[in-house]
Order: C-alpha cells, then structure tokens, then sequence
C-alpha cells in the first residue's frame, strides 16, 4: 500500500508512543503521540455521520484539538479542510458551502452544509483553502504524496528533525503551516509547541520554558519582536527563525537580526506548490537580495515575460504550476520576485505596468512595501498605498527624482505597515477599499500586530 499521512502518523506512534507530539504553552500541557492518537480515535469513533469521501471543513485555533479532529477525519476516510477560526459562524459556513463541504465543524459540533457528495478519488489527503484577499476561496485538492513530498522537501532544505522543537504561531491550516508544522510532526515526529500567544512577550516566555529550535514567523510578527525591548536571551534556542507569507523588508530583517541575534532567512511559496524557494544562509534576506534558491527536489523553468514554472511533486494537480509572479534569478541563482503577472494600466493611452511601479516605489529609501492601482476616481491617474514612515511629501519629492511625471500616482496613502490577514499576507482587499475611500480608515487589526494608525491621505 501506498505510504499516506496517516500511515506515517501511525508508524510514529508505534515506534515511540512517549514522544512528545504537541505542546500548549497557554496551559503547560504536554500530549505524547499515544495520548494524542487516543484522542483522535475517541473523536472518530463518537461521529455517527457518514464522513467517508467527504469534504469537511473545521475551525479551530493552533492546539491539541486541531490534531484531534484532523486526524480523526483522516482516521473516518474524510478529506479535512481548515479553516481561520476567528472568521463568525455565518462566514465559516459561507466559505464551506463555496469550497463543496459536506459537514463543518465548528462550536464542538457537525453541520450539515450540503448533500453528501460521492467521491471522484480516494487518493486526496486534505484540501488547501485559498485566502480570499484577492478574490472568492478556492478548494485545492492535494494527495497524500503531494503533501509528504511538500513537507519533506521543507525539512530536508532547512534540516529539520525530529529532534527539533517548531514554535507554532502560524495557523496550522495554512499552507505554510501544513508544510512546516503538521506534516513534520506527523510525519516524521518533529513535535510543535502552540505559542501561548502572539504578542512579543508572550512569545519570549514561550521560548524562555519550553526552548523551542525552529520558528516559522510572518514579517508582521518580526517587526514587532524587532521593536521590542525583549533580552536577546530569550531567543538563544532559536537555531532557525524562518519569515514567509509576504515579503519581509531588508531594514526588518536587519531589525530583527539587532536585536534578537538571530537572522531570519526568506522563505517563498504558493498554496498551489507549496513551497518553493529558501534562503539558506540568511545573508540574501537581510541584503533584500531574494527569496533563495529552489527547494531540495523543485525545479524552476523560466519562459516568456519572466513568468516561470515550478515543478515538483508537491504541486497540486500534474505537478508543475506558474505563480502569479514576475521573477528572474540573480547572480547567485536567487529567485528575485518582481511583483504579480498581469497588471498593465493604460494611462492616457501609455501602457504601464503596475509591478513594475510598485519595484520603483519600494526602491524609494524608507519605504517598506507598495501597492499601485487605477485612480478610484480620476482617469488616467494612479493611486497607491505605501508602507513608510515617510510623509507624502517626501514620498512624491522622491519619486520626482526617478519617475516621469505621469507615473507619479495622484493619491498616495502612507501607512506604517500593511493590513493582514489572517494568514500573514497583505490584505489587498483592505488597501483598495483605502485608496478608494474619501476619509481615513482604521485598517482591520490583525492577531500578529497591535492596532495600526490611521492611514494619511494625498490625493
């Protein structure tokens, strides 16, 4: 037979059922991989509805209870889909009716969302939600072989064992989460402490007790560790500290390196791929040179218009998949990501594409990250949202320098730092209702961050 997730799991537990498998730093409590696998039996086994070859999507925060339902839904022949368990009930149920759910579990119970569906395959190990920050969720279907593959072509490029300790702040549903935290544990015992929370602090109590070696971080939570006052002692475990979901700037990761001691490396991937791209020694990350080189088995084929391909048997589908990006390798054979395919603007009957914008407004000294878009209401202008400390004068004064006068946007938003979402990447939905708005607007708060100043407008 075919070796799957569960399998693997399942090997795991006989080989060493004392091995510590999840840790919640909130209550100091410590699951070995029999208890853990206990739970998810006595979870499956209290289900009287028909779950074999159906999509179910649970809500649930990063805890013992994910693992519990993830692999009692396994254990039932389910194909599980996780979901941000902060979203409210209506929302849950909304995005389950549109990835073709049969059941949710939410509130300690089943739902019924639809008809049971009669399964096409019985090869698919879990669904991979889509975030919706640039349009409706979409329901990718991956194998057990693909999401294996994923998870140890993550471990053997960044060389984590199961000795190794990961830190599990990320949602464990996400694609990076699944990667980097429950396929390593699942798979090949590499146990996961729940951070009692995302805060700075709390954070540096959690690696003070439980000493974790491997931190999967998003830039929004790097910046904050970056302007703590926390002693470089709390982060002495730490052998990796790794940064994905949205470009980290160079002055954070040059930040982060001051004053923890620790040099996060760049880590770049897809839902569709998984991952695909890492900075192995952290020097391009704090340069802001790349996202790395290609993953231990991944292939990388360039075509037309800089788009490319990557191949590997991670990916979804036939296994080769083209990112929406523009990218090129540098020098040292670092992928160089340009900004997304696709977006070219008329104005005033001149082409212009907007990534190539946002390059130029990122290479102004001072800001962070950049997002241009048509004028919400002028034609043949152009608006932006910018991540700076800078003032909009000195914004435009700069780009008077290096653009012609017609690429300059007429509106330009400055912010000390994007919205999120819920799963670290910039919340473009936010932004544009920003640019299109005519007074300020608090931007959604985000779980990795304090509270955002308003926004100052230019128009």
């Amino acid at each position: 037979m075919p070796t799957t997730l569960l399998s693997s799991w399942k090997k795991l537990v006989r080989a060493a059922p004392q091995a510590t498998a999840v840790i919640e730093a909130a209550g100091e409590k410590v699951f070995s991989h029999a208890e853990l696998a206990a739970r998810a039996e006595a979870w499956r086994a209290a289900r009287i509805e028909p779950l074999a070859g159906q999509r179910v999507v649970f809500a649930l925060p990063n805890s013992v209870a994910w693992f519990e339902v993830f692999l009692g839904l396994l254990q039932a022949g389910a194909v599980p889909a996780a979901i941000d368990a902060t979203e409210p009930p209506a929302a849950q149920r909304e995005l389950a009716r549109a990835v073709g759910a049969t059941w949710l579990w939410s509130a300690g119970r089943l739902e019924k969302i639809s008809a049971p569906r009669r399964p096409r395959r019985h090869d698919l190990c879990l669904l991979k939600i889509t975030s919706g920050s640039t349009g409706a969720p979409r329901a990718l279907p991956f194998t057990h072989a693909q999401i294996l593959s994923d998870g140890r072509q993550v471990c053997r490029t960044m060389g984590i064992g199961p000795r190794d300790l990961n830190l599990a702040v990320i949602p464990l549903g996400h694609s990076y989460g699944l990667g980097n935290l429950v396929v390593p544990l699942l798979a090949q015992g590499t146990p996961l402490v729940c951070a009692s929370a995302p805060m700075p602090h709390a954070l540096a109590a959690d690696c003070t007790r439980w000493r974790p070696t491997v931190f999967p971080a998003v830039p929004a939570l790097l910046r904050a560790l970056a302007a703590s006052d926390i002693s470089i002692d709390a982060w002495r475990s730490l052998r990796l500290v790794i940064s994905a979901g949205a470009p980290l700037p160079a002055e954070t990761a040059q930040a982060f390196f001051a004053q923890t001691g620790r040099s996060p490396q760049a880590f770049y991937g897809t839902s569709e791929t998984g991952g695909i791209t890492f900075d192995r020694g952290g020097e391009a990350t704090r340069e802001g040179r790349s996202v790395g080189t290609p993953l231990a088995a991944v292939r990388l084929r360039f075509g037309r218009g800089r788009r490319f391909t990557v191949v590997s048997t991670a990916v979804v589908g036939g296994g080769k998949f083209s990112p929406a990006d523009h990218a090129e390798l540098n020098a040292h054979g670092e992928l160089v990501l340009l900004g997304r395919a696709g977006r070219m603007v008329k104005i005033a009957g001149r082409r212009l594409d907007l990534t190539e914008l946002e390059a130029a407004l990122r290479r102004v000294t001072g800001v962070r990250d950049a997002l241009a878009a048509p004028h919400p209401a002028r034609p043949d202008e152009l608006a932006a949202a910018l991540a700076t400390d800078l003032p909009v004068n000195a914004v435009r004064n700069a780009l008077r320098e290096r653009l012609a006068a017609w690429k300059i946007p007429r509106r330009i938003i400055v912010l000390p730092a994007f919205p999120l979402t819920s799963r670290g990447k910039t919340d473009t939905r936010a932004l544009q209702r920003l640019l299109h708005s005519k007074t300020e607007i608090q931007p959604r708060r985000n779980a990795n961050e304090h509270a955002q100043p308003k926004a100052a407008f230019n128009h």
